[in-house]
């Protein structure tokens, strides 16, 4: 018995739409077919219709735009045609430049593509003229976290922040040796809620790197939704650090592993600091925990002061090193002008983008912090070469100049210029991006 089989030369019919007040959450809407899609997509489990009004409030607070990709010929046995065969979505918050200044970004999310459809560029279709679209808007830059780190390069994003993993033995040689101050408070779900946007906003403010956070996180970090459904996680707990007058200032989410697990685990879902010595705070409550003796965290910052605070510094193991926030340039003249910057300097930029929003030629000059971007023709000296990726990783100062060059990913037409783009786009601290979308 033969059955009909879609051909490579079928293409899938593209459609956008955003979520209202007035969106359809019932099971057979348009709306759960494209989360249906997006569960498929993660290997997650079948959507319950119940969750429905609840994921259709978060993504109408997002502002989210959504993407389906449907086959309108399948073949006779095939699964549900109104789900879509590729998912994709978008929304705008606000990423820290530094300075105290914050640009907006066209954020890109719920990437799926069946493995029924891959190579017949549904991807490609959605991602580059999604990108046109913001570029017209008038948005600087894009951004997105990768599950899959090896896609999104082709279409200029470059890695900009990173996160360490780690694993922290609490038993009796632990010790936080930063004075203590303040007071921690294990708080109910329903204040955590307001709590925790309240210490985040404070975090955002102060962290470059940071990108505001959707309208789940709170939810999530409180315990009232789960990681996989908008359902309450009895297993979560939420903890506080007040100051010494009374302004909260710090919280950490947190759930045991079980007591099939040895050593005994606590696990870390949120840990969001407004300060250091609110951050060393945090641990100093986890290291009191009873009967636990592993903390783990997965979102550490590069540049964690907390081995510099134990008086036992092999506590703490560094586990893995990850990507986090990637940065796709579309403007470059109002990328750059729009970060902050701690010396002055001028450097001229070659940048090459296939897809032609960055392309071209730009020199960069800062005088009192202050940046001014001029595009050149074609002919201007190169001072440094780059694609746009490149561009990308650069942009927020996590990686240097000289280290990208290093990699072959920057060309420089002398040592000067590499040490003064590296003077220019230096920050006094490492970008640090704890939100994943």
């Amino acid at each position: 018995m033969s059955t009909q089989t879609q051909t490579d030369s079928a293409v899938p019919r593209i459609e956008t739409f955003s979520v209202d007040a007035d969106t359809d959450t019932s099971p057979d809407g348009a709306l759960a077919a494209w989360f249906e899609g997006v569960s498929f997509g993660f290997h997650e489990g079948r959507l319950e219709a119940e969750d429905l009004p609840k994921l259709a409030e978060a993504h109408a607070a997002d502002g989210r735009v959504l993407w389906g990709a449907y086959d309108d010929n399948p073949g006779p046995h095939a699964w549900n045609p109104r789900i879509p065969v590729a998912t994709y979505g978008t929304m705008v918050n606000s990423l820290n430049v530094g300075g105290g200044k914050f640009l907006d970004a066209h954020l890109i999310t719920a990437v799926t593509v069946r493995a029924t459809h891959r190579r017949r560029g549904l991807l490609r279709r959605m991602i580059t003229e999604d990108l046109q679209g913001a570029a017209d808007r008038g948005h600087a830059l894009a951004a997105l976290t990768a599950s899959e780190a090896t896609i999104y390069g082709r279409f200029g994003f470059g890695t900009a922040t990173h996160t360490t993993s780690v694993e922290v033995d609490v038993r009796e040689r632990f010790a936080v040796t930063s004075p203590s101050y303040g007071r921690m408070e294990v708080v109910d779900a329903d204040a955590a809620v307001h709590l925790t946007q309240e210490i985040f906003a404070g975090f955002h403010a102060r962290t470059l790197g940071s990108i505001g956070r959707q309208y789940a996180y709170a939810r999530r970090s409180s315990g009232l939704w789960g990681e996989e459904r908008p359902q309450p996680d009895k297993a979560l707990r939420t903890a506080v650090h007040y100051d010494d007058d009374g302004r909260p200032d710090a919280f950490v989410s947190y759930s045991f592993a079980g007591w099939d697990k040895t050593p005994y685990t606590m696990r870390v879902k949120d840990l969001v600091a407004v300060s250091e010595a609110a951050y060393l705070e945090l641990w100093r409550y986890l290291g009191s925990l009873d009967l636990i003796e592993r903390v783990t965290f997965t979102m550490a910052s590069v540049s964690d002061p907390l081995p510099w605070a134990l008086a036992d510094r092999r506590c703490r193991e560094l586990k893995s090193d990850e990507d986090v926030l990637w940065l796709r340039i579309l403007d470059p003249v109002a990328a750059l002008e729009a970060r902050a910057y701690e010396h002055d300097g001028s450097v001229v930029l070659h940048v090459q983008d296939p897809l032609g929003h960055a392309h071209g030629a730009f020199l960069l000059e800062v005088r009192g912090g202050k940046a001014d971007v001029t595009r050149l023709g074609a002919e201007a000296a190169v001072g440094l070469d780059m694609d746009v990726a490149a561009l990308g990783s650069l942009y927020l100062g996590g990686v240097t100049a000289s280290t990208l060059a290093s990699a072959g990913r920057i060309r420089a037409n002398s040592a000067d210029v590499l040490e003064s783009a590296d003077r220019l786009f230096a920050h006094s601290r490492q970008p640090y991006c704890i939100t994943h979308f």
